[in-house]
């Protein structure tokens, strides 16, 4: 009720003009901070839609786009039941279209990237170097990473693995451990979606994920999470898949802006010790 509350308030100012532009923001510090999963899944659709009416608004306002893009990733990969794929997928691609045009907005030179070659992206991504440029890169990347899982049975967005990683690449490159090691684990991520003879890289894999892991200092619980869930049940390493995983359970979820990826990453946890028995 609060939340949809919220969301009449924020009509309000929408139409009155007043104070839009900080009222996300403030919203998503709230979510982020929260400890309480099913409140927040169930109060989410209705921020989506407020944030879906704010950049209709403001068409202009990239920071705008970016919230929607971020948002709209997440409740896909937290929230939606890996079940209900057809969902996932449009809420993935609606996160991934958000964030192109988020960067295009900031920048006109950023407006032509899904056409530019794969081979040549790389080079054409060195030019946003700049501390002012991670949100876009970043946000482009952790969508188009999360568009590729969602789709994992196109091979055509599995094709695209490499561009997106290309983003991902140029955001370390300016920041190695911006968003407390969360770019890192994207790229650890990436590359070990495949086993090794489907061309999966475990060991590239494995070195981002410990990188990650330096780059948190135990801040970031999703990590040891992914790292056990997408590396060491790839690789069937017991120990290095429970120890990874006490570890997260064992440190404090309350941390400013990841309090709640953390309780999620500790309710995960505990539901793959559970079934580590019938795994390995």
């Amino acid at each position: 009720m609060m939340l949809k509350q919220g969301l009449g308030l924020a009509l309000a100012l929408l139409l009155t003009g007043c104070a839009t532009l900080k009222l996300p923001e403030n919203l998503s510090g709230a979510i982020l901070n929260s400890d309480d999963l099913q409140t927040v899944e169930d109060g989410l659709p209705s921020y989506l839609l407020m944030v879906d009416a704010l950049v209709e608004t403001y068409p202009r306002n990239e920071d705008m786009k970016l919230t929607a893009a971020s948002l709209n990733g997440a409740y896909a990969g937290v929230f939606v039941e890996p079940d209900n794929l057809k969902r996932r997928q449009r809420l993935s691609a609606k996160a991934l279209n958000y964030a192109f045009d988020a960067f295009c907005t900031y920048d006109e030179a950023a407006c032509d990237l899904r056409e530019v070659e794969p081979d040549a992206l790389p080079d054409t991504l060195a030019q946003w170097r700049d501390e002012d440029d991670l949100p876009y890169l970043y946000t482009l990347g952790t969508a188009w990473a999360g568009y590729i899982q969602n789709h994992s049975d196109d091979w055509l967005a599995i094709a695209q693995l490499g561009q997106a990683e290309a983003v991902l690449e140029q955001t370390i490159a300016v920041e190695p451990g911006y968003e407390h090691g969360t770019a890192l684990l994207y790229l650890g991520v990436m590359n070990s979606i495949l086993p090794p003879s489907l061309g999966g890289k475990p060991e590239v894999a494995q070195d981002y994920y410990e990188r990650a892991l330096d780059a948190a200092d135990g801040r970031n619980l999703i990590i040891q999470v992914y790292y056990a869930s997408q590396y060491a049940r790839l690789v069937f390493d017991r120990d290095l898949h429970d120890r990874l995983l006490q570890d997260a359970l064992s440190r404090d979820p309350y941390v400013e802006g990841l309090t709640l990826q953390n309780v999620y990453a500790q309710k995960r946890a505990e539901e793959l010790l559970a079934s580590a028995d019938d795994y390995f």
